[in-house]
């Protein structure tokens, strides 16, 4: 507990109310000590009693962070009159403080409460300033009272900040009659959280409002291990187990909430009908509407690009394939293999084509190749993937500028993006590298914003990382008899060949174990003891392989893990990487080796930032300028 009158704000955050400020504890001249945390309503001058904790910032030393807090009010007339004039209320400044406490004394504050037209009693107080100073002592009242109502249903001064920002003097009300409403409209509050709130206040265990948002949270849940949907008796069977009541319950408002809703007709989850899989037996699905929305979107928005009669690059139908291939091995000294022929053909003649083949297959060579071309023919391309890293490495292999899919489309937080169907991309050719991580929503975004006409190439492995949000895209794109035009490439090239890692990954997908003699790139340690499986992670990965190969753990070294959670685990692997990489005697800017979790559940078979506008990729060297005649021609 800290008491204080608060000073001075240093930085104060007006959409999550986070505050530096110092604090004067009385102590003694001087004395002031650093407080942080949302102190949202909280003005320089009120006498402030604070629940927190103490720690050290490295850089400005001792702090007091604060969880949460309450005003006190001043007793004191000197301290009514500071208070009032440190700027706390519109219309008061240190003149007007000290006639109005002149005039009311100890009373002062009791009558702005209480009796806020008396205030006309205080010369040079009008009118017009005694309306502005009730109205604003008025909207710090609410404020506060709603601070303080939050704190006694247990949240946090933080989440009490972001409550009273999206519902400001309605916060109370809703938190008391529909608080399941903020694990949907308040970032940072889940399911949990609300109930929780609800619990605080009295909302009975088997409120409907309860059973339909524990169904959203279950669905929700679900997405974020990749599915799309669930099927509707694993939904109930989840939600059952989640809000320990009846299963009849469950059913009935799963019912009302697939139901278009009285206040704007729209449902709260979205029933369907899907073909079972592997042509088992139809499922009911349920899906939350933003999935079921960008599923339905994505196929139609493939389906537009597929059939346009638009063609952004038709000069490739009547190429002189032989000939421009002749020139494309000259341009790049290698010659492509006929599958890697098919896929440069199919890319630069198809509207919509998906790329694909496990490691060492030439898919890089190959996309370096379809830009080469497309470039010749002055088309304007645009490289893209879904990860910074992987927008790099794409950039390094074809020598042309790429970015993340977030960046081109200039996607903000809350999901809007700057390109879409009615604003597209300037591209006549739009390559996505590494596709596997291509989630539903993502996916959405992207297709929408390519413009009719223009060709879109997807380039990827489904054998790799899958998406971490979800829906594999990329896999449903290659499945058996769909519309999309797609080139698997197989042949494994020399080079690769000597790499352990692809000769096992090919290895392992056909269902052999991998190969470990001789190995300079691939090794496998067998631990059967998940405890020891993660002591034995942590020191190849901080000790062996950095002495072996002289890399920094800390910048060169990468541990995925196929869970979250245990001994083997990525949480318990960041701390223990972290121990084991972290120099004692020092602070590190970063935090070191960090653990990533690759955890994947089955995905549901059915799943369908500098700001900039998109640059075209082109060159001004003469045989992009002036290609031979022999292949191309006048388009």
């Amino acid at each position: 507990m800290l008491e204080g009158v608060l000073e001075r704000i240093t930085y104060a955050n007006e959409e999550n109310g986070y505050t530096v400020a110092r604090v004067d504890t009385g102590r003694g001249a001087g004395d002031l000590l650093t407080v942080v945390g949302s102190l949202l309503g909280a003005q320089v001058g009120e006498s402030l009693r604070m629940e927190g904790r103490w720690g050290s910032h490295p850089q400005y030393g001792k702090q007091f962070t604060v969880e949460n807090y309450t005003t006190v009010l001043p007793a004191t007339v000197q301290g009514i009159r500071r208070y009032l004039g440190s700027g706390l209320v519109k219309g008061i400044g240190p003149v007007f403080a000290d006639r109005i406490t002149q005039h009311f004394g100890l009373d002062t504050l009791q009558i702005i409460e209480e009796e806020p037209k008396r205030l006309i009693e205080v010369p040079g107080l009008g009118p017009k300033r005694t309306k502005k100073i009730t109205e604003a002592w008025e909207e710090q009242k609410a404020i506060k009272e709603v601070m303080l109502f939050l704190q006694t249903v247990e949240v946090s001064t933080s989440i009490a900040v972001r409550i009273y920002k999206k519902y400001g003097d309605a916060s109370i009300s809703v938190v008391k009659n529909q608080p399941y409403r903020l694990a949907t409209d308040v970032w940072g509050i889940g399911f949990l959280t609300a109930d929780k709130i609800a619990q605080s206040v009295g909302i009975p265990h088997d409120s409907p409002e309860r059973v339909k948002a524990g169904l959203q949270y279950a669905l929700s849940q679900s997405t974020d291990q990749g599915h799309c949907y669930l099927p509707e008796e694993q939904l109930i069977a989840d939600a059952v187990k989640l809000l320990q009541v009846d299963t009849g319950l469950v059913i009935e408002c799963l019912a009302e909430l697939a139901a278009p809703s009285e206040e704007d007709g729209e449902p709260g989850v979205v029933r369907e009908r899907l073909p079972g899989p592997d042509g088992g037996d139809p499922v009911t699905a349920i899906y939350l509407v933003p999935f079921h929305r960008a599923e339905l979107s994505l196929s139609a928005q493939l389906l537009r690009l597929l059939r346009t009669d638009q063609d952004r690059m038709p000069g490739f139908h009547d190429v002189a394939w032989d000939k421009a291939l002749d020139w494309l091995k000259g341009r790049t000294g290698a010659e492509l293999a006929p599958e890697q022929e098919e896929a440069v053909r199919l890319a630069l003649t198809q509207k919509v084509a998906v790329l694909t083949g496990g490691p060492g297959c030439g898919k890089s060579f190959t996309v370096r190749s379809i830009i080469e071309l497309a470039r010749a023919k002055r088309a304007k391309v645009v490289l893209a993937a879904p990860t910074g890293r992987a927008a790099k490495r794409l950039a390094e292999l074809t020598g042309a500028e790429a970015s993340t899919v977030h960046r081109l489309l200039e996607l903000k937080p809350g999901g809007d993006a700057a390109y879409d169907k009615d604003r597209p991309l300037d591209a006549d050719l739009v390559v996505v590298d590494e596709a596997s991580m291509l989630d539903l929503l993502l996916a959405n975004k992207l297709v929408k914003a390519v413009p009719p006409g223009a060709h879109l190439l997807f380039v990827g492995d489904v054998d790799q990382l899958p998406s971490v949000g979800a829906g594999e895209v990329l896999r449903d794109l290659l499945a058996d008899g769909g519309p999309i035009p797609a080139v698997r490439l197989t042949r494994v090239f020399r080079q690769a060949q000597q790499s352990g890692v692809v000769t096992n990954a090919h290895r392992i997908n056909s269902g052999r174990h991998p190969l470990t003699d001789g190995m300079k790139d691939f090794f496998l340690f067998v631990e059967d003891d998940t405890e020891e499986a993660g002591r034995l992670t942590v020191d190849v990965a901080a000790r062996r392989i950095p002495a072996k190969f002289g890399l920094d753990p800390r910048r060169d070294v990468q541990v995925l893990a196929p869970m979250h959670r245990g001994p083997a685990g990525a949480g318990t692997l960041n701390g223990l990487l972290q121990q084991a990489v972290t120099p004692p005697a020092r602070t590190c800017p970063r935090s070191g080796s960090a653990a990533a979790s690759s955890a994947s559940a089955t995905r549901s078979p059915r799943s369908a930032t500098i700001t900039r506008r998109a640059k075209t990729v082109s060159s001004t060297a003469p045989w992009a300028l002036s290609p031979p005649s022999t292949w191309m021609n006048s388009a």
